[in-house]
């Protein structure tokens, strides 16, 4: 019991210098699941085996770029005055709207490249994304960050939390606000709808299931944002991932309706690739 209560130490593993993250580990265990699932359901809709790997081999080292760059961008008075910092990861700052933007870059420059038919990718990778994200929060529980603000013990344990979580959120004497596991959740239940929408025959349209990720995702993103401590600013006034999840949230429904009606033919997702292109 004591064992739990104690802070968790962030490394895995030591090996002399050499030390292994957790942060690192739930990360990669979070894009081989989400490649695994994404890999499965693409076999399943008639696209070849490797398709996903492959395409993840790209995708995601430039999502971790895009991430970086964005983290990076919104701190630049602090980078340019400190500019061998900003290749410095390890020491933390990736954000994961500027990896998702990356990486949907990387996935339409994939789909051109390979004449795929980007929104039929796009369906079958946001489930995916979405766990990954799920599961990729609880490294920053390890790393007690992306918290909220400071609350009582005993707000915590109103929320029937586990101790090993309360106690995590326990930094210098001070409990917060546990947003991680927020946000953790509501990408879980949104895997877990969009899944369900997926698997009805004759609803979602093509293009739809990543429509419907976008619209869950930056909902949800933008009431987390407003309790989180450590968000990027654009100026002093707004919060740079509230701004971006409003617009998102917006466009996304825009796109969806327009899409209805200028192209009320367009396949359904689960047609796979035997509908027309």
């Amino acid at each position: 019991m004591n064992v739990l209560l104690n802070v968790i130490d962030p490394v895995a593993i030591s090996i002399g210098p050499i030390k292994i993250y957790w942060y690192g580990i739930i990360i990669a265990l979070a894009m081989l699941i989400g490649i695994s699932l994404a890999t499965k359901e693409a076999q399943k809709l008639g696209l070849e085996e490797d398709t996903m790997v492959d395409m993840a081999l790209w995708a995601i080292p430039i999502g971790f770029i895009g991430a970086r760059l964005y983290y990076v961008l919104f701190k630049w008075d602090y980078y340019i005055q400190n500019p061998s910092e900003i290749i410095a990861i390890w020491n933390g700052g990736i954000a994961i709207y500027g990896g998702l933007i990356a990486g949907g870059l990387a996935v339409y420059w994939f789909a051109r490249r390979k004449k795929m038919t980007l929104t039929l990718l796009l369906d079958i990778l946001a489930p995916s994304v979405l766990l990954a994200q799920s599961i990729g929060r609880w490294g920053n529980f390890i790393n007690q960050e992306a918290h909220g603000g400071a609350v009582s013990r005993q707000f915590l344990e109103t929320l029937y939390l586990p101790e090993f979580i309360i106690e995590q959120m326990n930094i210098n004497g001070t409990y917060y606000h546990p947003t991680f596991l927020y946000e953790s959740l509501w990408s879980l239940l949104g895997f877990i709808l969009l899944i369900i929408l997926r698997n009805q025959k004759g609803l979602l349209r093509r293009g739809e299931v990543a429509l419907s990720y976008v619209i869950w995702y930056s909902f949800g993103r933008f009431f987390i944002e407003g309790m989180r401590t450590d968000s990027l600013w654009i100026g002093d006034i707004m919060r740079a991932s509230q701004v971006l999840s409003l617009v998102l949230f917006i466009s996304a429904i825009v796109l969806w309706i327009y899409r209805r009606r200028a192209y009320p033919t367009k396949p359904y997702y689960s047609e796979g690739l035997i509908a027309s292109r």
